[in-house]
């Protein structure tokens, strides 16, 4: 049912101390929440959205994964109704 935190190696849990607000939308959250003397303590959390690589979450890449496999499957399979059809007559 997934991966748990505990079963992840050390090495691959990032230190709490390695996302920084800044430089992210949610500094002017931040600053906006600061002059309403308010503090969200969990907002840290969300900053991990930001360090992803634009390349990674391409919509176009995402949509055209498979493509080509699947196309080639789809003509070899057409392929084979075709030649295992010509055999067989339809009235």
């Amino acid at each position: 049912m997934g991966v748990k935190w505990e079963d992840i190696p050390k090495k691959y849990k990032p230190h709490w101390s390695t996302w920084k607000i800044e430089g992210t939308p949610f500094e002017e959250t931040q600053k906006k929440l600061n002059a309403k003397n308010l503090h969200d303590p969990w907002l840290r959390n969300e900053v991990w959205i930001y360090s992803i690589p634009k390349h990674y979450s391409s919509f176009v890449k995402v949509f055209t994964r498979g493509m080509i496999p699947g196309f080639a499957l789809f003509l070899g399979l057409l392929g084979i109704k075709r030649y295992n059809g010509s055999e067989t007559q339809h009235h």
